[in-house]
């Protein structure tokens, strides 16, 4: 399993900006953003969390959003990326006076299955960091995530591979390339709370109270945990395995992060009756499968 070198897995970011210390800036600026989420305010107001690349997350204040012929509404629809422009505040709410190079994920929109998996990733970022904390690597990462969705890559690997890398910023390092008792890199693995990361089948007696995952699990783990966005051509996964992933994906969540996010419970639910609305996909599992026990 190679080591991915793309920027969009490389978390580490040149600066953190906290408000700690800091001193208020107010300043006219534009940057590239994506919509987060969005509240009624007042009667004809709106409040709108954008992630922005050179800002981070910010509250921007929008005065008469519900007048009839508003030009900035379209820029602030759900699943919407473009450069806004306006004064940005390091404390309070920041403004916008207007916005450029608008961009809709539109099939996002449309479709309740991938908004679904698209609010649960943005709720995914809101909740990982702070307001006003500097991360453009997260913010291109989180943009390749829509853009991959949105052109009809699996939602639910998009959604998983996302959920794996962004434990980094929980504060969540685990162990995946290797066995971290012998350095082993191929056969079975399950995952350890104890050490911190896989153990290879030769040592799972050392952890009797390990994950106990499916091996098919923690092999797709161990890959997203390592792979870039435009990597992923071809992983076409059983409901089967999905489901396995799921399991040791929340296994880790609900003991490290411990977050419970209302569009979280909607995909789990939304999983019992999508199969109503959506035709079964006649083509069966990649051949990444049969590799899952290197």
């Amino acid at each position: 399993m190679g080591k991915e070198n793309d920027s969009v897995n490389d978390f580490s970011f040149p600066y953190s900006f906290s408000k700690r210390g800091a001193k208020k800036m107010s300043q006219l600026a534009e940057s590239k953003g994506i919509i987060l989420s969005s509240r009624n305010y007042k009667e004809k107001d709106k409040l709108v969390k954008i992630f922005t690349e050179s800002a981070g997350k910010l509250m921007f204040y929008v005065k008469g959003i519900h007048r009839q012929n508003q030009p900035l509404a379209p820029a602030l629809l759900p699943f919407t990326e473009g450069i806004y422009i306006g004064t940005f505040k390091s404390e309070g709410l920041s403004f916008i006076t207007s916005v450029k190079d608008v961009h809709s994920f539109r099939k996002i929109q449309e479709d309740i299955f991938l908004s679904g998996y698209g609010t649960y990733l943005l709720n995914l970022v809101d909740a990982a960091i702070e307001d006003h904390q500097y991360d453009p690597h997260l913010f291109q990462f989180t943009q390749a995530a829509l853009q991959r969705m949105d052109q009809g890559d699996d939602a639910e690997i998009i959604t998983n591979i996302f959920e794996v890398q962004l434990l980094q910023r929980f504060g969540i390092a685990p162990i995946w390339t290797h066995c971290v008792v012998c350095g082993k890199t191929q056969g079975k693995f399950d995952y350890s709370s104890k050490y911190g990361g896989v153990l290879c089948e030769e040592h799972w007696s050392m952890d009797h109270r390990r994950y106990h995952a499916d091996p098919r699990a923690v092999y797709f783990v161990r890959m997203f945990s390592a792979i870039s966005y435009d990597k992923i051509t071809g992983i076409n996964l059983k409901d089967e395995t999905k489901a396995t992933i799921r399991q040791l994906i929340d296994q880790l969540y609900e003991e490290y992060v411990g977050i419970h996010l209302k569009s979280k419970k909607f995909i789990d639910q939304m999983k019992s009756w999508e199969h109503v609305l959506k035709k079964p996909d006649p083509e069966g599992e990649s051949a990444s499968e049969n590799q899952k026990n290197e």
